[in-house]
């Protein structure tokens, strides 16, 4: 819509370097200046060059932000092409803003066609003084006249050829290459002026940004993605935000960076570094000062949960989703709760469980059960889930031998849906189920002689019963505690939505992949030392 309203404005249609654009860029490149007029500024449709930049694949190099620089020349160079932009470092030129109000966005470089000509004409007379030293009679004998035409030939040429050399090396030799030569130097640690090659590398890059708008006629816009920032390590972390500066410095800089990453992890990681200086040492202050616009994403509705949920199971082709989670809900017609008939026999019992698999799925996704209120809103969370689900449900199946329904201590059928309620309740409260689960193995290794739980005590009268212990344990399971999500959530899900009995957590224990148990025996310990 903003290329056809610049158009219905008057404006020239945009074009491209691609193509027999190529040749005209090139031509422009080699002997015009281009310049910003009030109509280029006013120009309203843009073009947008989006670069992901993932942190975490450049984190075991020396120096994360020379991984940044490198991804913005590699992606430029490849959108616009290599041979332009090595032109452009042997004779290209920034553009320079238009005095008054003239709109010439193209200016003759006199002095260059000044100097190839010169150097063309005497390169001609050397070659003409050589070729009548050598063929006409008479001449032939006279050394100096060849020894001035060679030497004025040799000159000139060597002129041309030099140029031409040079951009045959920028061709072959990228800006990221000339980077990771320079951070790969034995004597990188100690080498003078290495950032201002870098910073020299960058303004060349940016002055060819600034020319190929005024050649495709439209605004150009480098956004950078950048994320996994929060799984590196501090001082990587702190070198990013200096390249990004760096990057930023000049104001006409076609740089957008979005940052992508969760400040509880990102704030922690730059107190820890000497950025901090100055600001009394509060990480929140230094990204007020790095952020222009903070952008916090909203809580979750149910449907971005559901489709979060639906792009992590489709990564799941092993399982083939849509196909047969289609044929599963066609040819049953029961709920979720309800439980699958045992298989008779074990080779059936796998295609038993790509079956339970999809009964679970079928739960998660559909947003009439209240199981899928309690989706976690981070997207690596529910791909955690979905992947921890079809091993918890084999594993399931595996212990209960050719037994498809695991019957409970209270003679209930643990269905698909109680397996993978399970399994969310261990990603979204993990600190508050290891305490429950602890609770409920003291009081079986306590008592004198170790019965069974009463068919009638849940999960929730257990925790609800030991909470006063938990919250004076609150300053040695502090980090632990923040791993769990809402408080009151994880009451509506034991006390009301999920009333899992203690029967049914010893069974689901053993299956339980998702939850880390050095918790509990952290947990165990503490325990065990407050009753000394």
């Amino acid at each position: 819509q903003r290329e056809a309203a610049e158009l219905r404005r008057g404006h020239r249609k945009p074009r491209s370097p691609h193509g027999w654009g190529l040749l005209e860029a090139l031509w422009l490149l080699a002997f015009y200046e281009p310049v910003v007029t009030e109509s280029h500024l006013r120009r309203k449709n843009l073009e947008f060059i989006f670069i992901r930049f993932s942190a975490w694949e450049f984190a075991g190099c020396d120096k994360l932000w020379a991984g940044l620089v490198t991804t913005l020349c590699h992606h430029v160079r490849q959108h616009f092409g290599a041979l332009p932009l090595s032109v452009f470092h042997v004779l290209g030129t920034r553009p320079r803003f238009a005095s008054g109000f003239s709109q010439r966005e193209w200016v003759l470089k006199k002095g260059t066609c000044l100097r190839l000509w010169g150097l063309l004409l005497v390169l001609a007379a050397g070659i003409a003084i050589l070729l009548v030293a050598l063929l006409v009679p008479g001449i032939k004998d006279h050394h100096a006249l060849k020894v001035v035409g060679s030497a004025v030939a040799s000159l000139s040429g060597s002129s041309l050829v030099l140029g031409a050399l040079s951009i045959l090396k920028n061709f072959l030799i990228s800006e990221k290459k000339k980077i990771e030569r320079l951070t790969n130097s034995e004597k990188f640690a100690g080498q003078l002026g290495f950032m201002s090659k870098i910073r020299d590398e960058v303004e060349v890059l940016v002055d060819y940004l600034a020319f190929m708008e005024v050649f495709e006629r439209r605004r150009l816009r480098v956004v950078l993605e950048i994320t996994s920032l929060d799984l590196c390590y501090p001082e990587k972390v702190a070198g990013v935000f200096n390249a990004m500066a760096t990057l930023l410095s000049d104001a006409n800089a076609p740089f957008i960076f979005l940052l992508a990453v969760d400040p509880s992890v990102i704030v922690p990681c730059l107190e820890q570094t000497g950025c901090m200086k100055g600001l009394a040492d509060n990480g929140y202050a230094y990204l007020n000062r790095a952020v222009t616009l903070p952008f916090s994403i909203p809580e979750m509705g149910a449907r971005s949960r559901l489709r979060s949920v639906e792009a992590a199971i489709q990564t799941r082709e092993d399982l083939m989703y849509r196909i047969i989670a289609g044929n599963v809900a066609k040819t049953r017609g029961g709920g979720c709760a309800a439980a699958l008939p045992a298989p008779p026999g074990w080779k059936e019992v796998d295609s038993r469980a790509v079956a339970w698999i999809h009964e679970a799925f079928r739960c998660l996704h559909d947003g009439s059960d209240i199981l899928s209120r309690y989706l976690p809103e981070n997207g690596a969370n529910v791909r955690r889930i979905v992947n921890t689900i079809p091993i918890t449900l084999r594993l399931l199946l595996h212990r209960a031998g050719t037994i498809a329904g695991t019957i409970t201590g209270t003679g209930a059928v643990l269905s698909p849906r109680s397996a993978a309620a399970w399994v969310v309740l261990a990603d979204r409260w993990p600190c508050r189920l290891s305490w429950t689960l602890q609770c409920l193995e003291d009081s079986g290794q306590s008592a004198a002689t170790p019965t069974p739980d009463p068919a009638g005590k849940s999960l929730w009268s257990i925790f609800r019963e030991h909470a006063g212990e938990l919250s004076a344990l609150r300053q040695p399971l502090g980090k632990v505690l923040s791993l769990d999500a809402d408080p009151e959530l994880f009451q509506a899900f034991l006390a009301r939505d999920f009333p899992f009995g203690a029967a049914e957590a010893r069974q689901l224990l053993p299956v339980t992949v998702n939850l880390d148990h050095s918790i509990r025996q952290q947990m165990g310990l503490l325990r065990a030392l407050a009753r000394l």
